[in-house]
């Protein structure tokens, strides 16, 4: 956003404007970004939806044991996800 007035010389309502600033959502007369946003949302959720079920139809389920192994010693090692072998 262009301002043509000049900022606060009071430094609280400055640093305040400079946070709404950076805060406040682009202008965007178009809609263009908001309509690109809303398409690249659709398919996220269409791929997740299926993701996981779709993962583990082509995992064998060796492969399968093996994560869920590895999963559960993380989880209950408490070492911040790192798996030592």
């Amino acid at each position: 956003m262009r301002r043509s007035s000049k900022l606060p010389l009071d430094p609280n309502q400055a640093a305040a404007l400079a946070v709404r600033f950076a805060t406040e959502e682009p202008e965007d007369s178009s809609g263009k970004i908001r309509a690109i946003s809303q398409y690249l949302a659709t398919i996220g959720r269409k791929g997740g939806i299926k993701g996981g079920k779709e993962r583990a139809t082509r995992l064998s389920a060796e492969r399968r044991s093996e994560i869920a192994r590895m999963a559960a010693q993380v989880r209950w090692k408490g070492n911040g996800g790192v798996v030592k072998d």
